[in-house]
């Protein structure tokens, strides 16, 4: 009787797919795949050419794990307002699909995994670099700069550019002028392709107490620091040209994209001002990854071309 009234009361016990695509959420794979963009280019530039695709397969799957524990350390630290907020409502954390200490397990794992694994396939230097770029995001970005300050997306976003730190000197065992360009690059593109996503969800932040800077100041605001810090984008990407040095197709596609990019932040900042009920501000979170992803592609492809 007692057992027919437990399998009656007690839930059923999820699937090994549900249970797996639960430990593949708390990776964010959306944010890791933009990560995977910035990260293969730069190896190529590194080299001058095609480098060993086993390098390149080592180099990313190192990566990805990196980056994959900061995520899931990430859910487990923010859990609680993951539940205010209706972008986060679903996370596994959130609806009990995993537990807390399960999903810090799993980003323990694979944080030391992927230090572990670029360590022997690698180098030092990028197994360090990952090493750090774990650090930032749990550490500074999540439990000291995010719930504090506006300026935490921007300070914050710096984790974000490390992987074109370790995709450098995966190939090289150093760092130049180059990937610190690109960094920089990364680094200004974070505010304005986060800002937008913030103006979006405002409603969910302010509900959860998060000081995103559409959160605490007015659209206005936003606007102006999107389109000032698309500019500096732009600019900074421009810069890799002399430096590196970059052929027609890249300075091709860094003043052609880098143009669309500023011209949407100036539409946002044009219908902000104008008092528009719907800024429309996710055009120009969309518009921000297409500009990143062709001017990496194109940080990849101008060195395996004749000019």
């Amino acid at each position: 009787m007692d057992t027919a009234l437990e399998q009656v009361v007690s839930p059923p016990r999820p699937s090994l797919r549900r249970t797996v695509t639960a430990y593949v959420a708390l990776t964010k794979p959306r944010v890791i795949e933009l990560l995977l963009v910035t990260t293969a280019p730069v190896m190529i530039l590194a080299q001058g050419g095609l480098p060993s695709i086993w390098l390149v397969l080592a180099t990313l799957l190192g990566g990805s794990l990196a980056a994959g524990s900061a995520n899931a350390f990430n859910m487990v630290i923010d859990r609680d307002i993951d539940r205010l907020m209706n972008r986060t409502k679903n996370r596994p954390l959130v609806t009990g699909e995993l537990t807390a200490r399960q999903a810090t397990v799993f980003a323990t794992v694979i944080g030391v995994g992927s230090i572990v694994w670029l360590w022997a396939t690698t180098n030092l230097l990028a197994a360090s670099l990952a090493f750090a770029a774990i650090v930032f995001y749990v550490v500074i970005y999540t439990l000291v700069l995010k719930r504090r300050t506006e300026q935490n997306i921007i300070w914050g976003g710096i984790a974000g550019c490390f992987p074109v730190l370790i995709g450098w000197s995966a190939v090289t065992g150093s760092l130049d002028w180059a990937p610190i360009i690109l960094f920089l690059v990364v680094f200004l593109w974070t505010p304005p392709h986060y800002w937008p996503l913030s103006m979006r969800y405002r409603d969910d932040y302010a509900e959860a107490s998060v000081p995103m800077l559409a959160v605490v100041r007015g659209r206005t605001v936003v606007g102006v620091q999107v389109v000032l810090y698309a500019w500096a984008t732009v600019a900074m990407s421009l810069l890799l040209i002399p430096v590196a040095p970059m052929g027609a197709l890249y300075t091709a596609v860094a003043v052609l994209a880098g143009g669309w990019f500023i011209v949407e932040s100036h539409r946002l900042y044009g219908r902000a001002a104008r008092g528009l009920d719907d800024v429309s501000p996710m055009k120009v979170f969309h518009a921000s990854i297409t500009y990143l992803t062709l001017v990496f592609v194109a940080v990849g492809v101008d060195p395996l071309l004749p000019f």
